[in-house]
């Protein structure tokens, strides 16, 4: 996956569309990431003993990755993401517009 937790995101498609947030998580096996203070829902939950209160909570859903864009440090845009291999055998991602190394 492209992007990693810490990564700045645009949000293109739903509800939070031109938004920026930061990721929270990266869900590998789902292909989604959780942006924070975005894509919010309702739950409504039962008390568990002590350590749950009841009551309808807000919680932040997962956003599928083709719904968000990462954002260049360098160019300060939304760009795609590429991968290339570093002198030392690293793996690195970059911008596809200004070819900036993003980690």
């Amino acid at each position: 996956m492209k992007i990693h937790k810490d990564d700045t995101v645009l949000i293109i498609a739903g509800k939070d569309r031109g938004k920026k947030g930061k990721v929270r998580k990266a869900l590998l096996h789902k292909d989604s990431v959780i942006v924070e203070g975005f894509n919010l829902i309702k739950r409504h939950s039962k008390t568990k003993g002590k350590t749950r209160q009841a009551g309808i909570i807000e919680l932040e859903a997962p956003i599928h990755i083709s719904n968000v864009m990462i954002i260049c440090n360098k160019c300060n845009k939304p760009a795609r993401v590429g991968s290339r291999v570093l002198e030392d055998g690293k793996r690195a991602r970059y911008c596809h517009s200004c070819s900036e190394i993003i980690d």
